[in-house]
């Protein structure tokens, strides 16, 4: 079979990329290099550097498209929201189109952030619209495509510093650095973290099953932790201080699993555990 990973030379794409080679898939990627690195790069697949709002400037021999493209933090939306627009909704609308006349599956990446307000932040509203526009092309023009949302994701090749970094990479630069953890706000909110592992292993499932599912799967692990349980578990391994920054706009309170589709039918099973991931590092 021949898979295009867009934004393949990213945290979550690489991973995936990876995988689908074991499984002696023929693997390609897209990738503007905005967020993702050569570094990432996994010999055996083939890498375009193409901006996913170009992708027509590849012939579409795929069978199946994982679309992982995107903008993917809150914060940086808020300062760059055309950017944040132009990569997570018009990228997945050039994706799609160019799409229309082939017989592509696609699996779009969406965001656990749809279900809270999207507008809280540019990042959330595009993500909602980007899962709108896949259920407009699904209908009116029979494309193939499943919706599947992450919760927050981590592990090998997680982005460790700067815009793009996450708590779990920012706090392993930290520790790495001799630096405080910082914690922004209070600590109190909760986090679904879900080990990457996971994630392909549902990403997988999805585009090679044949079951249709009409709402979003969810890869989540179904539990979540406050920052300040976490900031605990990095304590014991590693002896660390830490500060409290001011809270951020759009910063959710709580995300958690909400459907359990995922595990009821095709039998995923998210198994690795934040508690062991941060006791190996």
């Amino acid at each position: 079979m021949k898979i295009l990973v867009t934004g393949g030379a990213g945290f979550i794409g690489s991973n995936l990329i990876s995988k689908l080679l074991n499984l002696d898939m023929e693997v390609e990627s897209i990738d503007n290099y905005s967020i993702g690195s050569i570094k990432n790069h996994v010999k055996g697949a083939i890498y375009h550097k193409i901006d996913v709002n170009e992708v027509n400037h590849l012939k579409n021999d795929f069978e199946l498209i994982f679309h992982l493209a995107g903008l993917s933090r809150i914060q940086p939306s808020f300062k760059n929201p055309t950017k944040t627009f132009l990569s997570n909704t018009s990228g997945t609308e050039s994706l799609l189109e160019w799409s229309r006349s082939f017989n592509s599956k696609i699996v779009y990446s969406g965001s656990s952030s749809r279900h809270h307000n999207p507008y809280q932040s540019p990042y959330a509203l595009y993500k909602y619209l980007g899962e709108e526009i896949c259920k407009m092309y699904r209908k009116s023009f029979k494309i193939n495509i499943e919706i599947v949302r992450f919760y927050n994701v981590y592990g090998p090749n997680e982005i460790l510093s700067g815009k793009w970094a996450a708590v779990i990479g920012i706090w392993r630069n930290q520790i790495q650095n001799n630096k405080p953890l910082t914690i922004i706000g209070d600590g109190k909110q909760r986090r679904d973290f879900t080990h990457v592992d996971d994630i392909v292993e549902g990403l997988i499932k999805i585009g090679f099953c044949k079951k249709k599912y009409n709402y979003s799967w969810e890869l989540g692990s179904g539990k979540n932790y406050s920052l300040n349980e976490v900031y605990e578990l990095f304590n014991k391994k590693f002896n660390s201080k830490k500060i409290h920054l001011p809270d951020q706009s759009g910063n959710y309170k709580e995300t958690i699993r909400k459907d359990n589709k995922a595990i009821d039918l095709l039998g995923w099973n998210p198994n690795k555990k934040l508690e062991e991931y941060i006791k190996n590092l």
